[in-house]
């Protein structure tokens, strides 16, 4: 090598070794004896106040608790557990919950949790002056939508019996209402430090508090999030000693930053175009870890654009999808078909549904059947913002069902203009994936299919049976025989209705660095987790 090039050899090493220093960002000085696991993070949050986020859960699944939890079992199932509430009593009828707290837990602000706490939580979220964002959640508490309404200034179903008791009573029985108590959603606030804090709750680092097993250290908008062990949590102390949250949009710049050692683990979600280099490559391949995603990756169908308003132009476009293909180019493979509306790993899924089959020819039969001999036109939505995997399905459905007969126009709209014409039920025909905010059937069917959701989805799904049915699940105690009206239902909506197209339940994989020694893949569908049992060397 000449001395010039040596000289380029050694700047060009200088030059990347400063880019890389300058991409870190400003990071704060960690001892070595300190356990720090350093994770990236696709948008900044915005905020910890869970009440006003529907998207990012990161900060309240470890900065907050809830009365219960809900666990990752190593199967990739989940399980719910005593959480800030030791144990807990339902009334026969299935309509009081009586939630026995544990003594001596404390918040961040040395604040004791009490029932006050618990009672000021939900009635804040109903309040009408905080818009929050997560009401739905509480639904079925007695007297919620009076409150929300504004016409009474505290919930009638919420009470503190004494400083470690709670008891909150239902309007009727909401079966799933103990899987709500344990979402994101639920995490439990001070009164005192929430009151005093205002609205700038959960915008910084000061006026951010709960009880979970980390405290929010520092706040960097658009930039990093520094959380530091909870030596006082009531379970214990994380093994970690902090927790590095740096904001990265960009996937190449986000393996760059995991193979040079300055992310632990690389979560895939955030990179999919990233997934084969990392399963190809001889030092990555034996660090990806995987487990099934609690979600499901689908087609909604509009009945009330003709001729989709004929179940036959509806069957026909399930069969005219090549949903392994889909899966295969754009994921690489990783995850498996679904034939219904339950995903893998929900409570009261059904492996042995009757498959949807991919056949091109029967399409075009039965479009022909239904007086469609020359074909069908339809229009898929694009969301502008949602990225080029989007974009590819778009593109690849539009490709493969011509052979069935449906000539597919692809309309680009923004965001805000989908979601406000989506919720009249007069979106046209899209792709989208729904993750599970809590394990149980209702956070899927009622999503969808109930008279309310068929519509501001637009699904259009116009069935009184189903809608009925759907009300009366939700009301069922015995959980055997809930599955079983939901697995009858899956039946009638998916396969005799054609009412939409499921296609695949993905498999979430993480690449871990080697100094990671203890991480489970969470049961959710996303990718937000507690790192409270997570270490590192």
């Amino acid at each position: 090598m000449s001395s010039n090039l040596k000289r380029f050899h050694i700047f060009t090493t200088i030059f990347l070794a400063l880019a890389l220093t300058f991409l870190v960002g400003s990071v704060t000085m960690v001892s070595a004896k300190e356990k720090e696991l350093r994770i990236s993070y696709p948008d900044d949050p915005k905020t910890a106040d869970c009440q006003k986020n529907t998207a990012y859960y990161m900060l309240p699944l470890n900065c907050f608790d809830r009365l219960i939890e809900c666990i990752t079992l190593e199967s990739g199932a989940s399980d719910l557990v005593p959480g800030l509430a030791e144990s807990w009593e339902v009334t026969p009828d299935g309509k009081t919950y009586t939630f026995h707290l544990r003594q001596g837990v404390y918040f961040h602000n040395g604040e004791e949790l009490t029932a006050d706490d618990v009672v000021y939580t939900f009635d804040r979220m109903l309040d009408p002056k905080t818009q929050a964002l997560n009401t739905d959640i509480l639904n079925f508490v007695d007297g919620a939508q009076d409150r929300l309404d504004g016409k009474a200034d505290t919930t009638k179903g919420l009470k503190a019996l004494d400083k470690y008791t709670v008891q909150i009573t239902l309007s009727q029985p909401f079966a799933p209402f103990l899987s709500v108590m344990a979402s994101p959603q639920a995490s439990i606030f001070n009164r005192k430090f929430t009151e005093k804090a205002g609205d700038q709750f959960g915008l910084t680092a000061k006026t951010t508090c709960g009880t979970g097993p980390f405290i929010m250290k520092e706040y960097v908008l658009n930039d990093h999030v520094t959380l530091v062990a909870n030596d006082k949590y009531y379970h214990g102390r994380p093994q970690l000693d902090r927790i590095f949250v740096r904001v990265v949009t960009d996937p190449e710049t986000m393996r760059m930053l995991f193979e040079a050692g300055e992310i632990d683990i690389f979560d895939c979600d955030y990179a999919f175009s990233q997934i084969p280099y990392f399963l190809e490559n001889p030092k990555w391949k034996d660090r990806v870890v995987s487990g099934p995603r609690v979600g499901i990756y689908y087609m909604c169908i509009n009945q009330k654009k003709e001729p989709f308003g004929d179940v036959r132009v509806r069957k026909a476009l399930q069969m005219a999808i090549d949903r392994k293909m889909i899966l295969d180019t754009l994921f690489y493979g990783r995850g498996t078909l679904a034939h219904g509306v339950m995903p893998k790993g929900l409570i009261g899924y059904n492996p042995d549904l009757e498959p949807i089959v991919y056949d091109p020819i029967k399409a075009k039969e039965l479009l022909t059947e239904a007086g469609y001999p020359d074909g069908v036109d339809m229009t898929l939505v694009q969301v502008s913002t949602w990225g080029q995997t989007w974009a590819k399905m778009n593109e690849l459905v539009q490709a493969m069902v011509k052979e069935a007969g449906f000539r597919v126009k692809i309309s680009q709209v923004d965001e805000s203009t989908y979601y406000a014409v989506r919720k009249t039920g007069d979106s046209d025909h899209y792709m989208q994936v729904w993750s599970a905010d809590f394990n149980d059937p209702d956070n899927f069917f009622y999503t969808f299919f109930s008279k309310s959701g068929t519509v501001v989805r637009s699904f259009n799904n116009n069935d009184p049976e189903v809608f009925e049915a759907l009300d009366r699940a939700r009301t069922i105690t015995d959980q055997k025989e809930r599955i079983a009206l939901y697995r009858e239902l899956e039946k009638k909506i998916v396969h005799d209705q054609a009412a939409w197209v499921p296609f695949f339940n993905i498999e979430h994989l993480y690449v871990l660095a080697p100094r990671v020694k203890k991480f489970v893949v969470p049961w959710n569908g996303w990718s937000d987790l507690s790192y409270y049992e997570t270490n590192v060397e």
